[in-house]
């Protein structure tokens, strides 16, 4: 027995991910591309 929306536990599209998962990687994403862009910037501008 499961708690979880039908939907959940049995997808229409098993290739299509969930919309937790796409939030995951959006956030992860998101903080991956601050850490590239301010270490580019700091190498640019001589950082210490």
């Amino acid at each position: 027995m499961s708690y979880l929306p039908k939907n959940e536990t049995e997808p229409g599209d098993p290739k299509k991910p969930t919309n937790a998962r796409v939030m995951i990687w959006i956030v992860v994403g998101g903080i991956g591309l601050y850490l590239i862009v301010t270490g580019v910037y700091g190498g640019l501008t001589g950082g210490s």
